[in-house]
């Protein structure tokens, strides 16, 4: 068996470039060279490893109406306007209305600046994509819709980073809108942060909430084979090192909820689970709950977040982080260090194979502190460089948002106590750091993240029409 990555559907671009119909007579050489400039940003589109449904160019109201339901049927999740030069607002107000469907308005010209010594009116039209922005801004502010914007020119890459960031965020609505999240067992005893309304996601984002028993897995579990265990055993030994506490017993039997987890995510079409089971006396839920580190990381390395403490909206965040390309590990805050000025951070449990430092070690635990249960779990050190939080907050009227902070992880020492750990410098006093994070309303976990990526995660806030802060 290998890391098979989790297969999703790909993220669906709407793509329609427009002009004023009165100028093509006018001016005959204008609109070849606007399509051209057209294809070109169609081509750029399809290098996105996106589904672009390209509509064409548009030069009126009536054209426009006809390419609005071309993309309403196309159900995208992001239409992505190109204005050529200058066209009316009413050729695309049907477009943002009808698809519902967030809107990405572009306008890139054909090079840095007009030549203005041999320039007609007819070849400075063509610059002239920046002309109905405005325009644009204020009807779309008038009909409610939101407003997004790049402004360039055709081959500016920097230009082409920002537009790329969108589609990063498009990719992570077509995630969130599309996710199984299983959701499995029940609340931590008092961890009323981690409490979440569980119509919440289907209303805000259109994802779906599997609710499951920790019976499915027992069955699932139970109907492991030797083969299939030992052969998950075999996958573990080349992922992570073993430490000498791992026994023997305890390493089959996460092996063997390891394959009973594949079962359940591969029955339920699951994007992601979120679990937790307290137990009493090592009975075989407990000891389910317990196996479940090594499985959960495998299956969080795959794409498939898979987190503890029923921490359903971390797992959501981690979902998003994962499909921007960021892995995500579950965290928490552990310690501060004040002669370092660094916030230790990570978490016992599930972990995210991609942001570790080097190969991740299988640790013996005797007893998993706060929970019953003993066995094995994973142990590293997260990748030094810029990493990047991500949560989930609800607030008091029950609405979600991103809430994200940026920093760096610098070496130093970790503990090794079977949790993934990280040092991570804000870039001021720790104390005060923690002060302005909890305020925030992020609650005490979330997604840590490869890179700065708090743009990117912002964006994604907004075209899935929640608010962000970033910390």
């Amino acid at each position: 068996m290998i890391l098979t990555p989790k297969a999703r559907r790909k993220t669906r671009i709407g793509l329609v470039a427009g002009g004023l119909g009165t100028y093509w007579p006018q001016f005959p050489d204008l609109l070849p060279q606007l399509q051209e400039s057209a294809r070109y940003v169609s081509e750029r589109f399809q290098e996105m490893d996106a589904e672009v449904t390209d509509v064409g160019f548009i030069s009126d109201a009536q054209e426009g109406a006809v390419a609005a339901e071309k993309l309403r049927q196309a159900d995208c999740d992001l239409i992505v306007l190109f204005l050529t030069t200058y066209l009316t607002s009413s050729m695309v107000l049907p477009i943002a209305q009808r698809s519902n469907t967030p809107v990405l308005v572009i306008d890139l010209q054909p090079t840095e600046k007009m030549d203005h010594a041999t320039f007609d009116t007819g070849a400075w039209l063509a610059y002239c994509g920046q002309c109905p922005v405005p325009e644009v801004g204020n009807l779309f502010r008038r009909a409610g819709i939101p407003f997004r914007s790049v402004t360039g020119w055709l081959k500016q890459e920097s230009a082409w980073t920002r537009i790329s960031r969108w589609i990063t965020a498009a990719r992570v609505r077509a995630a969130l809108r599309t996710a199984r999240h299983g959701l499995m067992g029940h609340l931590y005893p008092g961890m009323l942060d981690v409490s979440t309304d569980l119509t919440l996601l289907p209303t805000t984002f259109g994802s779906h909430v599997e609710v499951l028993e920790f019976d499915d897995l027992r069955e699932r579990t139970l109907a492991a084979t030797d083969d299939e265990v030992a052969e998950r055993m075999e996958l573990a030994r080349k992922i992570f090192v073993l430490d000498d506490s791992v026994k023997d017993d305890d390493f089959a039997w996460g092996a063997r909820v390891s394959v009973g987890l594949d079962k359940l995510a591969e029955d339920f079409d699951l994007d992601s689970l979120a679990y937790y089971h307290r137990g009493l006396a090592g009975e075989q839920h407990e000891r389910l709950g317990a196996g479940m580190i090594l499985g959960a990381s495998l299956l969080t390395a795959r794409g498939i977040p898979t987190t503890g403490e029923y921490e359903l909206r971390t797992t959501v965040a981690q979902l998003a982080t994962q499909v921007a390309g960021a892995g995500g590990s579950f965290c928490e805050i552990q310690a501060l260090n004040f002669e370092d000025d660094v916030v230790e951070m990570g978490h016992d449990g599930p972990a995210h194979l991609a942001v570790s430092s080097r190969q991740p070690l299988l640790r013996g635990l005797g007893v998993y502190h706060g929970k019953r249960g003993w066995g094995v779990s994973v142990e590293f050190d997260v990748r030094p460089g810029p990493v990047t939080l991500l949560g989930l907050g609800q607030d008091r009227d029950g609405s979600l948002s991103f809430i994200a902070g940026e920093g760096t992880v610098v070496e130093g020492p970790l503990l090794a106590i079977g949790n993934t750990t990280s040092r991570v410098d804000f870039g001021r006093d720790p104390g005060e750091w923690v002060d302005d994070w909890s305020a925030s309303g992020v609650g005490h976990h979330w997604s840590l993240s490869l890179g700065h990526r708090a743009a990117d995660y912002k964006a994604a806030a907004s075209l899935l029409g929640i608010e962000f802060l970033q910390v």
